[in-house]
């Protein structure tokens, strides 16, 4: 009774479970030794032969699925874990473009996915270019695309992060995807595993918008910020059309409080990133 009250209140929330798809032998799992101050955390992936690595195209009806939606959504997780993912994911944008979805994807490299063989580059840059609304980082930028800030080099002045020498990646990325309409980066300042200074800039072509730059001095848990930054700035650009700057904040903020929270999911409500957005970074018990 517990799982069917759930599954009816997702869909009175939007979320609808019907186009759920189950195969491969598992589902995906991944182990994290969490870092703190001078040693950083380690993530090892298990992946192979789970559901999502298992995906071909024409499993899943995406007309019928796109049929409601006005947003779609990929990771650059996904086309990293099998070339059977990243030709789904292919055929996914391909129709959403045809549908008029607007489509976005936050970048997010990792080294330790890309092993069947794939050419990393290519793939990321044929799904990319279908893109609306494009998110990553320097490393993203970098090694995806070559494309890397001038005159910073992160790894070594890490703490030392402005958001102007970002303009050029994201001058960059508009001229290689000329579709996408908004470039977004994360700055995370990583003073240590345990101190980092998190802010973000989002480019529109024309105007480089910087958002308040937070210092988180004693994460809890990082995992999960940049989906959490990911799922605010959606928010914020549906919320909030006319208003970039307000949407780049509100997605800020919200990771900033995900860094706070054990877990990666993000539990906090509108009203408490708003509050965080307004000043109020007492953390007082609210009673």
């Amino acid at each position: 009774m517990t799982n069917l009250l759930t599954l009816m209140e997702m869909r009175k929330q939007g979320v609808n479970t019907q186009y759920i798809l189950r195969g491969g032998d598992r589902l995906g799992i991944y182990f994290l030794e969490t870092g703190a101050v001078s040693r950083g955390s380690k993530v090892i992936y298990d992946r192979a032969h789970s559901a999502m690595a298992e995906i071909q195209p024409g499993m899943v009806p995406w007309k019928e699925v796109f049929k409601e939606a006005q947003w779609f959504h990929w990771t650059g997780i996904t086309p990293a874990i099998s070339q059977g993912a990243a030709d789904a994911c292919l055929e996914a944008v391909k129709i959403a473009s045809e549908m008029g979805i607007t489509i976005s994807t936050d970048l997010n490299y990792r080294a330790k996915l890309w092993k069947y063989g794939g050419n990393r580059e290519a793939i990321m840059t044929e799904l990319t270019s279908y893109c609306d609304v494009i998110l990553g980082n320097e490393e993203d930028a970098e090694m995806h695309f070559s494309i890397k800030p001038q005159g910073l080099d992160v790894s070594r002045h890490g703490d030392q992060i402005t958001a102007a020498a970002f303009q050029s990646v994201c001058e960059q990325m508009m001229q290689k995807f000329p579709k996408a309409k908004k470039v977004i980066t994360t700055l995370r300042g990583s003073i240590s595993a345990s101190h980092n200074s998190w802010a973000g800039v989002l480019f529109d072509g024309k105007q480089l918008y910087e958002s308040p730059q937070y210092q988180i001095t004693h994460i809890v848990d990082r995992v999960g910020g940049g989906d959490s930054f990911m799922g605010g700035l959606i928010y914020g650009l549906l919320t909030y059309p006319d208003d970039d700057q307000h949407a780049l904040n509100f997605a800020v903020a919200a990771s900033c409080l995900k860094h706070t929270i054990k877990g990666d999911a993000n539990l906090v409500t509108v009203d408490e990133v708003e509050k965080l957005m307004g000043g109020d970074a007492s953390g007082r018990v609210a009673r």
